[in-house]
């Protein structure tokens, strides 16, 4: 996977300084719009530890991201988010423990089908059980230290906090991919079937990309739950999915900090065709299609 160069992270730094210094000069509304592209960023960013770094696609993320929420309202309001952060990375990691040994067992589309199948299922037991509050969602208390913040604080303390645990990931997973780790699962997206002639363990690197990412992903559903403070079956929807790897290719399949762009791209993209037409997804399609036509390696390679 494509890593920034020291000059590529100044600009990454000088547009999360920018986000940073939004409580002074933009209005909370806008403040809102921001932390929900950084979750957007945090959930395609994990995906993309599989799909631009495995060569994996998978669309069972959504549930990953759902449960990380979810475990927000399972906890209770008065868990600390000590307590829940590691416990939404832990229930959503095991649930990709799951699913990636079975999904694994299978390559190309009958593994896009297999995750999307769990994926489905991990939906519906939300959606058509009363285990998460029922299918129209339920508003939830935050965790401890959080529920105490002032209405009007919010829009800042979750913006800083997003952007803080936005920040985090990617740090991390720019050094993991440094690693050998890092490489053997490039080596695995080249080429899989010589990374097993060199007698890689190329079952066992999948599995744990697979469940790194899974966690990320709850890492991020957690706050998106935490942020908004309401938690619906919808979270758990391909259609989450799908839109995490849009933002992938949008910004750069294969390119770590591609995700961010993608996320912010689209977030700006909807925002724009809203207030030019009732048909803003109308306007969105044809950023998109102008982005993959013209950027073919997304805009993290806009250069070439």
């Amino acid at each position: 996977m494509t890593r920034l160069s020291t000059k590529g992270h100044r600009w990454l730094g000088l547009g999360a300084a920018l986000l940073a210094s939004m409580p002074l000069w933009a209005a909370p509304y806008y403040m809102q719009l921001a932390s929900s592209a950084l979750i957007a960023a945090m959930f395609a960013l994990s995906l993309q530890l599989l799909t631009g770094g495995a060569g994996l696609v998978s669309l069972a993320h959504a549930g990953f991201f759902g449960l990380g929420a979810y475990t927000v309202y399972l906890l209770g309001g008065g868990s600390s988010v000590f307590v829940s952060v590691p416990a939404a990375m832990l229930l959503s990691g095991v649930a990709a423990t799951a699913i990636g040994r079975l999904a694994l067992r299978t390559r190309g589309f009958y593994f896009l089908m297999t995750t999307l199948a769990f994926g489905q299922m991990l939906f519906f037991l939300f959606h058509d059980t009363s285990l998460g509050g029922g299918a129209d969602g339920v508003f939830i208390a935050r965790p401890g230290l959080i529920w105490a913040v002032t209405k009007s604080a919010r829009p800042t303390v979750f913006l800083l906090l997003n952007l803080a645990t936005l920040s985090l990931m990617y740090f991390s997973l720019w050094k993991l991919m440094g690693t050998m780790f890092g490489q053997a699962l490039a080596g695995i997206r080249v080429n899989e079937d010589r990374m097993r002639a060199m007698g890689h363990d190329v079952q066992g690197l999948k599995l744990a990309a697979f469940i790194v990412s899974g966690a990320l992903a709850g890492l991020a559903g957690h706050m998106a739950a935490l942020t908004d403070a309401f938690v619906s079956p919808e979270l758990l929807g391909w259609h989450r999915s799908a839109e995490a790897l849009l933002m992938i290719l949008l910004g750069g399949l294969g390119a770590l900090h591609g995700p961010i762009l993608g996320a912010f791209a689209l977030t700006l993209a909807r925002e724009l065709g809203q207030s030019i037409t009732e048909r803003q997804r109308l306007v969105e399609g044809v950023v998109i299609l102008a982005a993959v036509l013209l950027l073919r390696r997304g805009l993290a390679g806009w250069r070439q």
